[in-house]
């Protein structure tokens, strides 16, 4: 069976955690639902799956694999009591490579407050900076969480409501060395499409958003999407010979990897063997025969993984 790139969906992105319990509340603050826990105590760790699942939600009541805006939060047992344990957020040197999750909300500036009410932190307010758009929350392990808005924010300054089962989780980010690798890396690789470019020269950065859209010709209004992904490109890091991005999985840890669902598992990769893709692991390799690993050119980890409605097995 061939595989088709167009029912692939940008399922989750996978972040480490310190306390499961503190983590877990906040995003359950920000309205998500945790919709699949997964122990493995022989292992000594545990995964959450947090998603928009209300009446309200894009992938309302949806198979965990046939959806997309997926957090998974991955807990190794022991860290919530090591007080010298802290995960490394991606945006300190010299570890910068994941830069954040995002939420895109109704009413920003009533979103903010009902968010600083609650007593979390923030890494960038409305009120700080140029940019009155956009705020930078701080989840409990100092992961930044942008928030934007699906309204313009001026039209929302005397909103005082917020409804947090209309929010998504729009985006994850990740900075890459060689824009011209990673955007046919995730287009003929991955099979996305390029949703929106936002092109700053004056501040020596793109960014470019992709996702599953059929049709999508680089001008769709990305905001009230879910499963979209941002890549940060800083000018002439792809001409310095020994620059690298911290890929997040060596240490110091934190960020993890995406995952992408696809049709047919089996054919999936079999053609991304055929595409000439680095492997972190195989379907063949380890005990784990229903995943698999492949790397982009920045060496981020994508996870592989079936659709299991699109197998009839959910």
């Amino acid at each position: 069976m061939a595989t088709d790139t167009s029912k692939y969906k940008f399922n989750h992105s996978m972040l480490r955690v310190k306390d499961p319990q503190r983590s877990v509340k906040f995003y359950e603050y920000l309205g998500m639902s945790l919709i699949q826990k997964i122990s493995q105590p022989e292992a000594k760790f545990d995964l959450y799956f947090l998603a928009y699942d209300s009446p309200n939600a894009i992938s309302h009541k949806a198979h965990w694999s046939d959806r997309q805006g997926i957090i998974e939060l991955t807990h190794n047992y022991g860290t919530e009591n090591d007080p010298n344990y802290a995960i490394a957020n991606g945006n300190a040197e010299p570890h910068r490579g994941f830069g954040h999750v995002c939420i895109s909300v109704d009413n920003i500036q009533a979103a903010c407050q009902r968010i600083e009410e609650a007593g979390y932190k923030f890494q960038k307010k409305l009120s700080d900076g140029r940019m009155r758009h956009i705020v930078f929350a701080l989840d409990p392990d100092s992961y930044w969480v942008e928030i934007i808005s699906n309204n313009k924010a001026e039209d929302t300054e005397n909103i005082r409501e917020t409804d947090p089962s209309t929010y998504r989780l729009n985006h994850t980010m990740i900075r890459v060395k060689d824009h011209t690798q990673s955007l046919n890396f995730y287009q003929d690789i991955l099979g996305m499409s390029l949703l929106r470019t936002n092109e700053s020269p004056s501040s020596k950065f793109n960014l470019y958003f992709l996702g599953y859209v059929p049709g999508a010709n680089n001008d769709v209004n990305t905001a009230p999407l879910e499963g979209v992904l941002e890549l940060t490109w800083n000018y002439g890091t792809e001409n310095d010979a020994g620059f690298k991005y911290h890929d997040g999985n060596s240490e110091p840890q934190g960020f993890g990897h995406i995952a992408v669902t696809v049709d047919d598992l089996d054919a999936a990769c079999k053609r991304f063997e055929e595409k000439g893709v680095r492997w972190k692991k195989r379907l063949t390799d380890g005990r784990m025969r229903n995943v698999a690993f492949v790397l982009d050119p920045d060496g981020y980890w994508v996870e592989v993984v079936q659709n299991m409605k699109l197998k009839g097995e959910e």
